[in-house]
């Protein structure tokens, strides 16, 4: 039985390798691209509204835990109207299961204060609209520019943060950094389908503590100097 070996730094410091060459960012994204077949978010929603709220929900929490609630959720109310007459104590009922519940749930709710009041009840397609919303901050805002809004943004989460450093993406000591590098680094043939085929090859694939480098289609291009270590023996 083979014995799998585990990083031991923590996620969030995830020691930087060596810069991958530009020709392999390259090579890395067409591979991706290869096995990849549908890169896009794994929440489950119908309207940019309820991607959105699941958006806010999922942060610190998985997408299986987020479409979980919201399965609940949404049959029941899926406009701003809606979940704000449910009030906070109403949508924690949905939502208690996830983590951060109760301060999630005063987001939201001033979220769709906010959306009924300021934006006729539609979410806007600005960077600076979206920040101005409750609970929305850089990175659920880039989400919601890229995913449904269709603009060639990077939302850098844990896992992205974590691939950036690891294979030599994009290297930095915190999101903005990273973020910045890889928008200057991905071939804009790839950008705005890029922050998908990375979350989840760094779900899957890339994990924080025992990355699967044997079944790794960018073995060749990632500069992760250890991923020797982690291959199927």
């Amino acid at each position: 039985m083979v014995k799998t070996k585990t990083v031991k730094t923590k996620t969030a410091d995830t020691p930087p390798s060596r810069r991958m060459s530009q020709a392999n960012v390259q090579k890395f994204f067409e591979k991706l691209s290869q096995v990849i077949e549908k890169p896009e978010t794994e929440l489950e929603y119908s309207t940019n509204f309820e991607l959105l709220i699941a958006v806010i929900l999922s942060a610190q929490a998985t997408d299986v835990s987020v479409n979980l609630a919201t399965r609940k959720l949404f049959p029941i109310a899926n406009t701003p109207e809606q979940i704000f007459a449910l009030g906070e104590d109403g949508l924690k009922e949905y939502i208690k299961t996830i983590g951060l519940f109760n301060s999630k749930a005063k987001n939201v709710i001033k979220c769709c204060k906010d959306l009924i009041e300021k934006f006729d009840s539609q979410v806007p397609n600005t960077r600076e609209d979206l920040e101005s919303l409750a609970g929305v901050g850089r990175k659920t805002a880039n989400v919601m520019l890229n995913t449904a809004f269709g603009q060639p943004t990077m939302a850098v989460d844990t896992h992205i943060f974590r691939l950036g450093n690891r294979t030599g993406l994009a290297t930095g000591k915190n999101v903005r950094e990273v973020e910045d590098n890889l928008v200057k680094r991905i071939p804009s043939k790839f950008m705005l389908d890029a922050h998908h085929y990375l979350i989840l090859h760094g779900r899957y694939t890339c994990k924080a503590r025992t990355p699967e480098c044997g079944k790794c289609a960018v073995f060749d291009e990632c500069m992760f100097k250890d991923k020797g270590l982690f291959l199927e023996k």
